[in-house]
């Protein structure tokens, strides 16, 4: 294993949801697969690993779709860990159903999970893991003020069978305090189920981070900018976005026409209620953001566009084509957040129709905007996405969780583009992921990242999400037989070439 790196103002890394990972339970998970990854990322010689939201996922198994911002997806919880903690039996986890090694099969992974994840809770409660009680209580206190409602929140959830809570009785969905207290008693222990669950994502998720910082590993992080209908915090804090009084949006986000999408992208997120936030000092907000770096080092804020104007479709719409631009108090709020936090430890995603205003409001702020090499070449190709355009404050992609894979998109490139392409990179095309790899390495940009999928070559059944197309998203993984030591050692001999990694035996060596 090569020596640990130290940070420098150039750095590299790779960009893989756990959700990807390899392991025998069907869905990656938070135990030794993902230990066995951040080795991975040390050998090839990587400072950043780059994930997806971490929230507990609803319709379609979006991780930009959850049930609550600041909760932790339980399917990403691993067996393993709950084995050697004493709260399952071996025998209990063997039991799993068949499941695909390549994919995730989200139907058959949830009932699997919630099987094992309620017997660890009735084991815990007959005192399986005694140490681990003071823990689990220090946790819930210390989380309260999201977690009592999140966990009386997916308790109904779970009594309404799984609906969302618009669709639940009157006084539950307009929070009547009796109806609250008596679903509190009724629900009690489903509660402290769903409480526990937090209790061991965060725990395996701490050791993992952990584990990752000793090895010079930092994790890059993901904030929607808008948060899912049918979560905790709409019901939670209803006049925090633009509802009418039985809680229906008026108002629903999404982005007009794009190189993503013709008709735009209908997201159909609730809207925020910008005067009452601001009113709040954006309380709100900025507990989010101090939950979300508590887990990573760095975070992607999605659709910044939105802080500076929003896209408004009114309710009920088709598709996102008919709206409007609505201002958001972008620099108001950065500021605010910037007092609270003491940096601004952000990227600003900074793709689709970007403004002069919204330039202005990422520059003022230093923040690094974003580069997607495919945008260079294909598609409607925009300068701004060419190498030599760059600034240094950059994060630039192959491509992202949004994009074909590099390989899938260069097989349906036209002709002109993939000639400019590969006159451009002065390359054949024969191996264009790498070809892809290597222009952001060696560009000026200050960060390079790329998808697992473009070092393994993949084609466009390993895409993780297509915009737009409401099922067959977010199901790809990579097998361990994939990942090889040469693919590993090649990364490592570019982001060394490159100028993206340090090690410490070079820093002394300089210094002699």
């Amino acid at each position: 294993m090569p020596a640990k790196a130290t940070p420098t103002p150039r750095s590299s890394g790779i960009l893989l949801h756990p959700t990807s990972l390899p392991g025998p339970y069907g869905i990656g998970d938070l135990g030794p697969a993902a230990f066995a990854w951040v080795d991975a990322l040390v050998r090839a010689k990587q400072s950043w690993w780059q994930i997806l939201p971490l929230g507990p996922t609803g319709y379609g198994d979006s991780p930009y779709q959850c049930f609550s911002a600041l909760a932790g997806n339980p399917n990403l919880i691993s067996p393993e860990l709950l084995v050697q903690d004493g709260l399952l039996r071996d025998q209990g986890v063997a039991a799993r159903p068949s499941l695909p090694e390549d994919s995730v099969d989200y139907g058959a992974v949830i009932a699997f999970k919630t099987r094992i994840l309620n017997e660890a809770w009735r084991n815990f409660r007959a005192g399986s893991s005694a140490p681990l009680r003071p823990f689990f209580e220090k946790f819930s206190r210390e989380n309260a003020r999201w977690l009592d409602d999140f966990g009386l929140f997916m308790a109904l959830k779970d009594s309404h069978r799984g609906a969302g809570w618009q669709e639940w009785p009157r006084d539950l969905r307009l929070r009547r305090p009796q109806a609250l207290e008596a679903a509190r008693q009724q629900f009690s222990d489903a509660i402290g189920s769903h409480k526990f669950r937090q209790f061991l994502f965060f725990s395996q998720w701490r050791r993992l981070k952990t584990y990752a910082h000793e090895q010079g590993i930092r994790l890059i992080g993901d904030v929607p900018i808008f948060v899912a209908s049918d979560s905790v915090e709409v019901w939670a804090n209803p006049g925090l976005f633009l509802l009418d009084d039985e809680g229906q949006p008026t108002v629903v986000a999404g982005v007009p026409p794009d190189y993503f999408s013709a008709t735009g992208q209908l997201w159909g997120n609730p809207l925020y209620n910008w005067e009452k936030l601001r009113e709040t000092g954006y309380a709100w907000w900025l507990d989010r953001l101090r939950a979300t770096l508590q887990q990573v080092d760095l975070v992607r804020l999605d659709h910044f566009r939105g802080f500076d104007a929003y896209w408004t479709v009114p309710a009920g719409m088709p598709t996102a084509e008919v709206g409007e631009w609505v201002k958001a108090p972008g620099a108001d709020f950065l500021d605010t957040v910037r007092r609270a936090l003491g940096s601004l430890p952000f990227i600003a995603e900074d793709l689709g129709i970007i403004t002069p205003e919204v330039e202005a409001l990422r520059e003022r702020f230093q923040l690094p905007g974003m580069r997607i090499l495919q945008f260079a070449f294909g598609g409607a190709p925009e300068a701004r996405f060419l190498p030599h355009n760059y600034e240094r404050n950059t994060v630039v992609y192959t491509g992202t969780h949004d994009n074909d894979t590099t390989r899938g998109w260069y097989s349906n490139l036209p002709e002109g583009e993939a000639h400019f392409m590969r006159r451009y990179l002065a390359r054949d095309g024969s191996d264009v992921a790498w070809d892809l790899i290597r222009a952001a390495w060696a560009s000026v940009a200050d960060y390079a990242l790329a998808p697992l999928q473009d070092l393994l070559g993949l084609g466009s059944e390993a895409r993780m999400n297509l915009p737009g197309r409401p099922s067959g998203n977010w199901c790809w993984r990579f097998t361990q037989s994939q990942l090889t030591e040469g693919i590993l050692d090649r990364l490592g001999d570019m982001t060394e070439l490159y100028g993206r990694w340090r090690s410490q035996d070079q820093e002394t060596n300089h210094g002699c």
